[in-house]
């Protein structure tokens, strides 16, 4: 099986797409990580992308595309793949298909979260961590049981992330929905697009991403 994870940043993408890898035995795929592994291991391909990123440029789809067709290559422990963070333009999405079609293989489903932005923002400008060890907070969903000491190493330093403000959440919020629109048009008539409610909470969101992978939702 192989799919693709639709959604803004915040919306718990990671999260869900960690608990696939246990509940359908998949691999997941971050582009993002596998351009820094590619880098740290100075591949060929790794060398051309980090070239592009010290210039600050966006890494070309070609180079991308071949990073996932070497980590398809390599295969796994699993029954199959999680794309999370691509496509996230036609253009790869067709590159994809492209490269599915070139080994024998298909997408078999997109799963978009779907989200409410307003609470979206809300969500992402409250979380903050503690800067000892990483436990995660929130100003109004968990706060420390012990204000101002975190829960499970005790320290007072907290900090949050520089681009957790409003303003820079709603433009990343705009641009991801004018790239994915087209995207969702173009899965939905594929007959492959799975819509579930990405603002949930985690359990219920996994529960539904069941439910739509099974063809019962």
């Amino acid at each position: 099986m192989i799919l693709v994870l639709l959604g803004p940043p915040g919306a718990g993408k990671g999260t869900q797409a960690n608990l696939l890898e246990t509940d359908r035995s998949l691999v997941k795929l971050s582009t993002g990580d596998m351009l820094r592994a590619a880098v740290a291991a100075g591949t060929e391909l790794g060398r051309k992308a980090g070239d592009i990123m010290e210039r600050g440029a966006l890494v070309q789809d070609d180079i991308v595309i071949g990073l996932i067709a070497e980590r398809l290559d390599r295969g796994g422990e699993g029954e199959g793949f999680i794309l999370d963070g691509f496509p996230r333009t036609i253009a790869q999405a067709e590159a994809l298909d492209r490269l599915l079609a070139e080994r024998g293989e298909t997408l078999n489903a997109v799963v978009e979260m779907q989200v409410d932005d307003d609470a979206l923002v809300k969500r992402i400008i409250g979380r903050f961590t503690c800067a000892n060890c990483g436990e995660g907070y929130h100003d109004d969903f968990k706060t420390p049981k012990v204000p101002g000491v975190c829960d499970r190493c005790g320290s007072k330093e907290f900090v949050r992330r520089r681009d957790d403000n409003e303003e820079v959440v709603r433009s990343r919020l705009e641009a991801y929905h004018a790239q994915t629109k087209p995207l969702i048009n173009y899965y939905a008539k594929q007959g492959k697009l799975k819509s579930v409610d990405g603002m949930a909470e985690i359990g219920e969101v996994r529960r539904a991403i069941g439910r739509a992978l099974d063809g019962s939702a």
